[in-house]
């Protein structure tokens, strides 16, 4: 059984999140969320709302994380998923965390990030010379570490790196994640 790690934490995108658990669950994966604490998670709804220059953001849904990120090991799964939200502005400060996702690069795992998890792709300097896409307003960062920001498609692999741009990238993201799987 296939086993990756989803990564999130208070202000994690919720529908993110739980479409990311319920789809990799449906295919008959272990899935379990990693948070900085073991607890009930306060995830939030990001939504683009006509006339309004950047998105809103609602009180989401609960969720209990399974473990924390200083109990979570590489070598115990296939994948790791960095979820978007405001969860990844303190996350990507999280020397684990960092050294976590490095260590899935440094054993050659897929690594999958979505929307503002490319924060924590930035931080663990794993976006240079790479081909990324992500929330437009993340761009900078891409840009700034020497990683070049595709705008044109709501999903994106490089290498052993996919990422997606929005929560309404799902179709494509999750088509091109499980394809990763299938090769």
């Amino acid at each position: 059984m296939k086993k990756i790690l989803i990564v999130t934490g208070d202000g994690g995108e919720s529908y993110e999140t739980l479409y990311a658990k319920h789809r990799f669950e449906e295919a008959g994966w272990q899935a379990p969320v990693a948070a900085p604490a073991k607890k009930l998670l306060n995830l939030v709804i990001h939504d683009f709302e006509p006339g309004w220059d950047t998105y809103v953001e609602r009180k989401g849904y609960y969720l209990e994380s399974d473990l924390t990120i200083s109990e979570a090991k590489a070598d115990d799964y296939d994948a790791i998923l960095l979820i978007g939200g405001r969860a990844p502005e303190y996350l990507r400060n999280d020397p684990k965390l960092i050294a976590l996702v490095q260590e899935f690069d440094k054993q050659q795992k897929f690594i999958f990030a979505i929307c503002h998890g490319i924060q924590v792709l930035v931080t663990a300097n794993l976006v240079h010379d790479k081909n990324i896409t992500c929330y437009e307003h993340v761009k900078f960062e891409v840009e700034s570490c020497g990683g070049t920001f595709v705008a044109k498609d709501q999903a994106v692999r490089d290498g052993r790196i996919v990422t997606g741009q929005t929560w309404q990238s799902h179709p494509d993201f999750y088509r091109m994640v499980f394809e990763c799987f299938s090769e």
